[in-house]
């Protein structure tokens, strides 16, 4: 079976830029560094996003603090061995980087600065709760592939009627999910007692879609057929 990797896992973002890039890794001779963009929400909030780009893509780039940008790319995980435990790290992948044309603003208002596609598996017992208001929610982990054997592990929140339908999914079901990236301020405790502020980045979800039901409502039909 062939995959179509962009197919599952693709964004688009657009916002400024907020910190000057700092080096990250380098692969096989290509340096990679580190920058963060700002997203604004509709609630007036804004979501601070790190970015991973090649110096390939930035070389005749400028990134300049307060530039706005558009970033393609995916959404990737990888783990940090920190303090003999394993952690979760979520960054975006950039495949492409161009300047935000002000001229074309208005057509920029009617595209989303901020959408992510993921097709996946749940690979973990979805959680569900409800918030002190009755706000009902479900905590999704999706494991996503990539080339080479690879695989992206992404935190999703679903909210709503998402969130109750998520609650009794099975640990791989293969779903779609349409929605946006965000990052969440958190008061860490740690083993001294001390307390450390952190930040998660997770995908809102704005759509869910089984898939594997839908595929097997494709075989069921083409037997009846035959």
């Amino acid at each position: 079976m062939i995959t179509n990797y962009a197919e599952n896992n693709y964004l688009v973002l657009i916002g400024n830029i907020v910190s000057e890039k700092v080096f990250s890794h380098e692969i096989y001779g290509e340096s990679f560094y580190l920058f963060n963009l700002e997203i604004p929400r509709l609630s007036e909030n804004e979501d601070i996003i790190p970015i991973t780009i090649s110096e390939r893509l930035i070389a005749n780039f400028d990134l300049s603090v307060g530039r706005k940008v558009v970033i393609e790319g995916q959404f990737r995980s990888y783990n940090s061995y920190e303090n003999e435990r394993n952690r979760l790290v979520l960054t975006v992948f950039a495949k492409d980087i161009s300047e935000y044309k002000e001229h074309e603003e208005e057509e920029e208002k009617e595209k989303v600065s901020n959408e992510v596609v993921l097709k996946g598996y749940i690979c973990k017992k979805p959680i569900y709760r409800q918030t002190p208001f009755g706000r009902e929610i479900a905590d999704l982990l999706l494991a996503v592939n990539r080339a080479y054997n690879k695989s992206d592990y992404i935190p999703c929140i679903a909210w709503g009627r998402n969130a109750r339908f998520c609650e009794n999914m099975e640990i791989g079901t293969e779903v779609k999910i349409v929605g946006r990236i965000q990052s969440r301020n958190y008061d860490k405790k740690l083993d001294d007692g001390t307390i450390e502020q952190r930040v998660a980045y997770e995908v809102s979800v704005g759509s869910l879609e089984v898939l594997e039901e839908k595929d097997e409502q494709e075989e069921n039909n083409q037997e009846e057929a035959i």
